[in-house]
């Protein structure tokens, strides 16, 4: 459990520099059921930064767990309209939103792939607009986390006290352990902002990855694509962060223009399911085969969502020598083991990574090369002998990453 002292500055950092609450304004926290006190801590300090309301919804792995095996598919696919609505409604009334990733890597190991697999493209596909007003900024969103046992165990097998090992690592990532952690914040964003500038100038036309462990893979870039950091605007004018831990700078892929092969670098946790050592092979953008040597059903489920799955959304950029990766922690949660290593992601593209992709239809962000879907899932692929090379349209190129680190 974190000290008063550092849960003080989580509250800070999760709505000031998260999700920037402003005076009057709404507030939805998603928190597991065994860290009540993180939610009473976060509401407490969103009416002192002057909230109008906030709504807590709980979530529990084991009652969630319990429905996947007794409850039969076509139940659990039918998404209530009062859940849409209340999703809509955060929208519609211009509410912020947290999130408390904390999943337990191993939630579901009892539960058939396939049957979560449909579960989780019905959700998505009830919740598309939702998604969709999300991923363009439409409401100020963060993504964080605290530890629960069960996901504790999991990264700290051996500790006694894997909870406080757990807590500590996160504050860590966050910052918390700094004496000024929003002015900390503050600078770190600074220079993600200085590097997504680099990178913008230049404007490449393509990534070339390639590693010792089979990796070979060139990534198109969107037209009038955008390269951003941790640091967004929203559709209001306000900035906010919308991952906590960020390290990332980050684009859109263009969705034909993918072609080669990539390999996993970390274990990718899909609906409470590991996948590990995968591999994925491109061409025109689309994935035309793949292996795991676990979790392939897992992996082949999430790659079938829709069409949009088989190609990609998103290229990050991350060096070795980010905070998280020098932790050498494997978190088995995305929002922490993303932010250690470069990676892509399958499915739908920000619109906010092609040049004013708010507000153009669905059909000209395609001609752009956005890809669309209703999943988007993130998976590793950075190592310690990455090379990156950026790639101009007249064929100038310029060394971005070596040994799996910035040479910029």
């Amino acid at each position: 459990m974190f000290t008063d002292k550092k849960l003080e500055d989580y509250c800070e950092i999760v709505l000031r520099t998260g999700v920037n609450l402003q005076q009057g304004q709404g507030l939805e926290i998603l928190c597991p059921v065994e860290k009540r006190e993180i939610a009473i801590a976060l509401t407490k300090k969103a009416y002192e930064l002057g909230a109008c309301n906030v709504r807590v919804r709980w979530e529990d792995d084991e009652i969630d767990c319990l429905n996947y095996l007794n409850a039969k598919e076509e139940v659990l696919c039918d998404v209530p309209k009062w859940f849409v609505e209340s999703k809509n409604d955060l929208v519609k009334k211009g509410y912020c939103y947290v999130a408390i990733a904390a999943e337990d890597p191993h939630a579901f190991d009892q539960v058939p792939a396939q049957k979560l697999s449909a579960v989780n493209t019905a959700r998505s596909k009830a919740l598309r607009n939702y998604s969709e007003k999300v991923m363009s900024n439409a409401i100020r969103w963060c993504v964080v986390s605290v530890a629960t046992e069960n996901w504790a165990k999991t990264v700290f097998p051996k500790e006694q006290n894997a909870v406080d090992k757990l807590d500590d690592a996160i504050a860590s990532s966050m910052r918390l352990d700094c004496p000024d952690p929003v002015k900390a914040w503050e600078e770190h964003v600074k220079a993600l902002d200085k590097r997504a500038k680099f990178l913008n100038e230049h404007n490449f036309d393509k990534l070339h990855f390639t590693a010792g462990n089979g990796t070979n893979l060139t990534v198109g870039l969107c037209d009038e694509h955008v390269w951003l950091s941790a640091k967004e605007k929203a559709k209001d004018g306000v900035f906010f962060v919308a991952n906590l831990p960020t390290e990332e700078v980050f684009t859109a892929p263009h969705r034909e223009r993918v072609d080669g092969v990539v390999v996993s670098a970390k274990p990718l946790c899909v609906n409470g399911k590991l996948v590990k050592d995968f591999t994925v092979t491109f061409k025109k953008g689309k994935v035309v085969n793949f292996t795991a040597r676990e979790g392939y059903d897992v992996l082949k489920g999430l790659i079938q969502t829709d069409k949009g799955a088989s190609r990609l959304g998103e290229v990050a950029l991350i060096g070795k020598n980010s905070p998280i990766a020098k932790s050498g922690v494997l978190f088995y949660n995305t929002l922490f083991d993303e932010n250690a290593s470069c990676h892509l992601a399958f499915g739908k593209g920000y619109p906010t990574t092609i040049k004013d992709g708010e507000k153009l239809s669905d059909k000209q962000r395609k001609a752009l090369g956005l890809n669309d879907s209703v999943t988007h899932d993130d998976f590793m692929i950075g190592t310690n002998d990455l090379k990156v090379v950026g790639i101009k349209k007249n064929g100038e190129e310029i060394l971005l990453f070596k040994d799996g680190d910035w040479t910029i």
